[in-house]
């Protein structure tokens, strides 16, 4: 959709650690730790190839293998800053009555056909409707 509509859409990502995972909250940690140097889709794609066995261990891997500056990235594991964004995030999603990820909304609105046709479908309307397309 951003190839397609290179200006007028936009993602935004919020985070929505399972409590069933063990090591969500602290792979959501990490991901925004690794954002702090740029690297926030890098470490997201890394953590969801290998979902199932995330612990501890892996996060630390994927931030070597990744090149961050360890120094930087462990002290961003500790901001309470970024719990914080976590924790705003986890209070939106369930105020939208987010249950299950991925959820994809546009404009507000969930997307029910996730399907690139069903998207750009639903993208279409909603400039229609503010008159930029």
């Amino acid at each position: 959709m951003l190839e397609t509509y290179p200006k007028e859409v936009k993602i935004v990502f919020k985070n929505f650690p399972l409590n069933k995972h063990k090591y969500a909250r602290q792979a959501a940690q990490a991901a925004l730790a690794a954002n702090e140097q740029g690297k926030f889709w890098d470490f997201h794609n890394r953590l969801f190839e290998t979902y199932r066995f995330i612990n501890n261990a892996r996060i630390m891997q994927i931030a070597r293998e990744l090149n961050l500056d360890m120094a930087k990235f462990n002290q961003n594991l500790k901001s309470q800053a970024l719990t914080e964004r976590i924790n705003r995030d986890l209070m939106e999603a369930r105020s939208m009555g987010i249950r299950a990820i991925p959820s994809v909304f546009i404009n507000g609105k969930l997307v029910r056909n996730r399907s690139f046709r069903g998207l750009k479908t639903m993208i279409e309307a909603e400039l229609k409707k503010s008159k930029r397309y």
